[in-house]
């Protein structure tokens, strides 16, 4: 069964992954893929920051430069992940299948997918610590 927290960090994050991933989108008319995936994971990330304290980890009880430093450190873990699927599918695994639907934006889509359960779990553990 998913708890309410969960449910509620999915939201904030569904939320944080459209401004990343529509962000990305509008960058990539400036800047070339890495670069504006990077970017758009900033954009996200503030977004996720800011509704997961407001709405998902309301109790928690270390200082806010606690719960700022502790959301960048898994986030710039998470960015890794994001940057490395992203583009291992859009620059090898979609060419090598002859995937060719709009690929960079697709494996965008997945790599922004990837981390959810590592960041809920670093988020709860040091982000936004309830004792």
């Amino acid at each position: 069964m998913i708890g309410r927290q969960f449910m509620l960090f999915l939201v904030a994050g569904g939320v944080a992954a459209a401004a990343n991933f529509l962000s990305r989108i509008g960058l990539s008319e400036f800047l070339s893929y890495v670069p504006a995936i990077v970017i758009a994971y900033l954009v996200g990330m503030a977004t996720a920051f800011v509704l997961n304290r407001a709405f998902v980890f309301r109790d928690a009880r270390n200082s806010v430069g606690s719960q700022a430093g502790w959301f960048i450190a898994i986030n710039l873990l998470a960015v890794a992940q994001t940057v490395l699927i992203s583009v291992l599918l859009a620059r090898w695994l979609f060419p090598l299948a002859g995937m060719d639907f709009h690929p960079e934006t697709v494996a965008h889509g997945i790599g922004v997918a990837v981390p959810v359960i590592t960041s809920y779990l670093g988020h709860r553990r040091w982000s936004f610590r309830s004792r």
